[in-house]
């Protein structure tokens, strides 16, 4: 397909954007990649521009058939990302790791939509908004803000945790974020917050919501259905490892199955949502099908 000589200036745009993003980012992300941080948190930020890319080349249709160029207003949401871009050079010595990524990285980001409002147009935008605020996952989480989001999900790990337990009928004393079993003590601490999975639950439930819903308010639950989830498959986790350790094999509790073993949990919570988003979908051809 011959792209007409008007046109070559969009994917100019585009491409140079795509360039300087990335030139932004990679000193930051490969910084962030490298450490334990990422291991523990960050670990879904290569796959969201992929997904963008897929989402996007479902839009490209009303895309093409929107596009025109918006120099004033995308050339303003630049001006924005170059600011936020110069607020990360003057302060980066000020900021820690994972802070210094999420500022480049937001800056990176707003420079790129910037460049699609100039190339694309405000109605293209539009058009493909999901998958270009979707990318916004890739901002590592400022840390402040990650360690109110562990201590929420610690907290709501540990009540489903002892809701199981009583229902377990397993003697035990609680105190905080300690269970005290007969045999052994085990602290749910921040490490087992289950945030990684839950981020990933929660991006998982964003896309499928999108992709498979259409009233707005039934995705917003079916988002929200995500934290508690969370929470409760991650109170199975802890629940099934003390009652291993206790009853089976001390040594669970140190085992990898303790350290690495989160994927079958986070396949039960895949589960549950996927029957929540079977009762939605239904819920939806019902009220079709009345009309």
């Amino acid at each position: 397909m011959k792209i007409a000589q008007g046109e070559k200036l969009r994917y100019i745009i585009i491409i140079a954007a795509v360039l300087i993003a990335g030139y932004i980012v990679y000193e930051p992300l490969t910084g962030l990649f490298a450490s334990k941080l990422y291991r523990d948190y960050h670990s879904l930020i290569p796959f969201i521009p992929l997904i963008s890319i897929y989402l996007l080349y479902l839009k490209r249709k009303e895309i093409w058939e929107t596009r025109k160029y918006s120099f004033g207003p995308g050339a303003a949401v630049i001006i924005i990302g170059l600011v936020i871009f110069a607020l990360g050079m003057v302060y980066s010595d000020t900021l820690d790791q994972n802070d210094y990524a999420t500022l480049l990285t937001s800056a990176a980001l707003v420079l790129f939509w910037g460049a699609f409002i100039l190339a694309w147009g405000r109605k293209a935008f539009a058009a493909s908004l999901f998958p270009l605020l979707f990318l916004v996952f890739m901002v590592p989480l400022p840390e402040s803000f990650m360690e109110e989001v562990i201590v929420f999900l610690q907290k709501g790990s540990t009540e489903f945790a002892n809701l199981l337990f009583l229902a377990s009928g397993v003697p035990f004393v609680r105190e905080g974020f300690v269970f005290q079993l007969p045999t052994q003590s085990i602290e749910v601490a921040p490490q087992c917050s289950g945030i990684r999975s839950g981020l990933a639950l929660f991006i998982t439930a964003l896309l499928a919501g999108h992709l498979f819903l259409n009233a707005w308010w039934k995705k917003l639950i079916f988002v929200l259905c995500a934290v508690p989830m969370t929470m409760f498959k991650n109170g199975i986790r802890i629940t099934t490892l003390t009652l291993l350790s206790h009853y089976v094999d001390p040594r669970i509790i140190e085992s990898p199955l303790h350290r690495e073993g989160g994927i079958p949990f986070f396949i039960v919570g895949l589960l549950l949502m996927a029957a929540i988003l079977f009762f939605l979908i239904k819920s939806e051809k019902k009220k079709v099908n009345s009309k």
